[in-house]
């Protein structure tokens, strides 16, 4: 049994909407925990913004996902939440709030070309994401 702690918090500084590539967060994650088999979840405790696995080789994917994401959820004067961010809400509500990895060889099971992502919704922020690593 690891007796290491194997929940570790990071901080994404996030000035603009924007997906923030956090794929060598989680690899560092892993590599503390030294869990060799298992799972590690990503997870966002922020209400307006989450976390996604996407392609992480070609820029253009993610402005994409930040046009089709504004384009699914415009702004409405039908909107009653005071702060005027319910479009941030939708967005985090659609994507989701975390993102389970397999773990195998000591590192995550990802695609050629996939990354993992922390989605800013309603900058600027600072957030913070938690790795939880089980063996």
């Amino acid at each position: 049994m690891n007796s290491k702690p194997m929940i570790y918090e990071y901080r994404v500084s996030a000035p603009r909407s924007d997906f923030y590539n956090i794929t060598p967060e989680v690899r560092e994650a892993i590599a503390k925990s030294e869990v060799q088999e298992g799972i590690a979840v990503v997870y966002c405790p922020h209400t307006t913004a989450g976390i996604t696995i996407n392609e992480n080789a070609d820029p253009d994917v993610v402005r994409d996902l930040l046009l089709g994401l504004d384009k699914a959820f415009p702004d409405r004067a039908e909107f009653r939440h005071e702060e005027g961010n319910s479009t941030a809400h939708l967005k985090a509500s659609a994507v989701g709030s975390s993102a389970t990895v397999i773990v195998s060889g000591g590192k995550p099971v990802l695609g050629t070309w996939q990354g993992i992502y922390f989605c800013e919704f309603d900058p600027p922020r600072e957030r913070t994401f938690f790795v939880k690593v089980m063996g």
